[in-house]
């Protein structure tokens, strides 16, 4: 996959936002220099998300994360986001991987966004669903983060709206 370079942003930011080391990132673009805003990157092993027939659009405000394939609507699923001080990222983002059981309030399921820190994931406590009370990331029941997992690969596109 392709990531363009944003503000503010160099290949070490990348390797972790896309939880790949750096040696792998140089690997992939060899002879790479300076970053400047708007250089394409190559991320190894991840898909170009216009390949992925399937797209994620997050509401915070309206706390719902919508599905859509092949930009059909398929479900929405009301979710938990950020409180206000630790605000839930806006912006395009991709899945980069995943990790079933992770522990902790984290729920059945991490689904890692490539921002670093952040995911959608299931919950232990289900009565935040709905709320604005994570660290800012995406909470899920713990049955709606399967079912989503189970149709979206990693590579996927997850568009934030405020």
């Amino acid at each position: 996959m392709l990531h363009i370079v944003k503000r503010g942003e160099t290949l070490s930011i990348i390797a972790a936002n896309y939880r790949i080391s750096l040696q792998r990132l140089y690997a992939a673009n060899p002879g790479v220099g300076q970053l400047q805003v708007g250089q394409k990157i190559e991320i190894p092993s991840l898909p170009e998300p216009d390949t992925i027939p399937y797209t994620i659009q997050v509401s915070v405000g309206k706390r719902r994360l919508s599905l859509y394939q092949n930009g059909k609507l398929v479900k929405i699923y009301p979710i938990a986001v950020g409180k206000m001080l630790t605000n839930t990222p806006v912006g395009e983002f991709v899945i980069v991987n995943r990790q079933y059981n992770p522990g902790g309030p984290f729920g059945v399921l991490w689904l890692s966004l490539s921002k670093q820190g952040y995911g959608i994931h299931g919950t232990n406590d289900p009565s935040s669903i709905g709320k604005a009370v994570s660290h800012g990331c995406i909470r899920m029941y713990n049955r709606d983060v399967l079912q989503l997992a189970e149709r979206v690969p990693n590579g996927t596109r997850v568009i934030i709206h405020p």
